[in-house]
């Protein structure tokens, strides 16, 4: 039963043997069948493709960037046109992160890239090569350079609440620390401490601010889980926030965040969900390859979204059911079928290979948007279709059928 609040989640369906389930989440713009895969529109839009497409591939939500829409165009732009989906004419459930990713990519300067491995140096001052660290971190909050003029701007755990509040989404989080795996064992103790008191402060505010904007539909908050690859920071933490009540306000579901070594992704998300309430939901931050996102249901997490599949799609790689394949390879030159004949997405329907090819080739700005519609309907279809394998009780099946065709494993348990 949904709350008063317009938000709420229930378990439809479990995964035998694991902590996959299948469920709902209603919010006061739709409800979401999870497991689900929700595009990346960073700026409120999903790159070089229409929101009407995105709704038409059957995508359910999408997220935006907090940090980046607050610089521009500014969340009380966004809060003056009536909250992020009417802006961006989206007309379903909306997410936004906190900034708390910002730390990490504009700090340590390693792109977008969060799946690292563990074997690597140990460096609290580490920067990646030929990057200018353009956040800075207190226990009050972070210091940000903007990347587009080089203003300085500081983000609070107060500032990241009002900033999503403005925006409007139906979905927000707490602002964190996202550390990497490069970071010390003292470093990660010390980080988990800060984001643990922030989550408290962004509880606090949160709540004062849903009682000063109620004309606005409530947005549900969730509290942000670090702790790199420490199985009792990562306990912790999911036990700390799982917890955490303040003054009578808890959260309303939980980000499964920070740098996490793909080897034992499903290891620790399992830690966290092992702690966490199950009534609520768990939202996996920046996963979206497919052996990722099968790790990711079978050990719990509910939604999931990356960049990836819109990312990979505008360098003309696409996503097809034996594998990934890049379309400016001279054999599809003269395929004049589609990409997937199996594929039921506009592209796939409407436009061959050998189109996909030239435009490529040509560099026309329609490449990015048929690249990119094909392969976020790839992605969200097939965790769409992991939620109907968990509730007809095949995941295993499925996941061994997909993993032996894409990956070429046959050996799978």
């Amino acid at each position: 039963m949904t709350n008063a609040t317009g938000f709420s989640f229930r378990e439809v369906h479990s995964l035998s043997g694991s902590l996959g389930r299948a469920g709902e989440i209603t919010t006061p713009h739709g409800v979401i069948q999870t497991p689900a895969f929700i595009p990346v529109g960073t700026k409120a839009t999903v790159k070089s493709v229409l929101p009407e497409s995105i709704k038409d591939l059957q995508a359910q939500a999408v997220l935006a960037n907090a940090y980046h829409l607050y610089l521009q165009p500014g969340s009380d732009v966004v809060d003056e046109a009536g909250g992020l989906g009417k802006f961006m004419n989206w007309p379903g459930p909306t997410f936004t992160d906190s900034g708390g990713f910002q730390v990490l990519s504009l700090g340590v300067g390693f792109k977008k890239v969060i799946a690292m491995n563990e074997d690597t140096f140990r460096s609290d001052e580490v920067i990646a090569d030929k990057k200018e660290r353009l956040a800075h971190v207190d226990n009050d909050g972070v210091t940000f350079k903007s990347h587009l003029d080089g203003s300085m701007h500081r983000f609070t755990p107060e500032v990241s609440m009002k900033v999503q509040h403005e925006l409007g989404a139906d979905i927000i989080f707490a602002f964190d620390e996202c550390t990497t795996l490069h970071n010390t064992r003292k470093y990660q103790e010390k980080s988990l401490e800060r984001t643990r008191l922030w989550a408290i402060r962004c509880l606090k505010e949160h709540d004062r601010l849903t009682k000063a904007r109620n004309h606005r539909p409530y947005q549900a908050l969730f509290g942000v889980l670090q702790g790199a690859q420490y199985e009792d920071l990562r306990r912790k933490a999911a036990v700390d926030l799982g917890g955490m009540n303040v003054d009578g306000i808890e959260f309303d579901g939980f980000g499964l965040g920070g740098a996490l070594d793909k080897e034992k992704l499903g290891t620790i998300v399992g830690w966290l969900c092992e702690e966490l309430p199950r009534h609520k939901p768990r939202h996996l931050l920046g996963i979206g390859e497919p052996d990722d996102l099968f790790v990711g249901v079978e050990n719990g997490a509910d939604t999931f979204d990356c960049v990836a599949p819109s990312r990979q799609a505008r360098t003309s790689a696409v996503f097809t059911p034996f594998g990934r394949t890049n379309m400016t390879n001279a054999k599809y030159k003269r395929q004049f079928s589609p990409i997937d004949e199996t594929c039921d997405c506009y592209t796939c329907q409407n436009y061959t290979a050998a189109y996909m090819n030239h435009l490529f080739k040509s560099k026309e700005m329609l490449a990015s948007t048929l690249a990119t519609i094909h392969n976020e309907h790839f992605i969200v279809k097939l965790v769409a279709q992991m939620r109907e394998a968990i509730i007809r009780g095949d995941f295993l099946e499925m996941k061994k059928e997909f993993m032996g065709r894409f990956y070429g494993l046959r050996d799978l348990k």
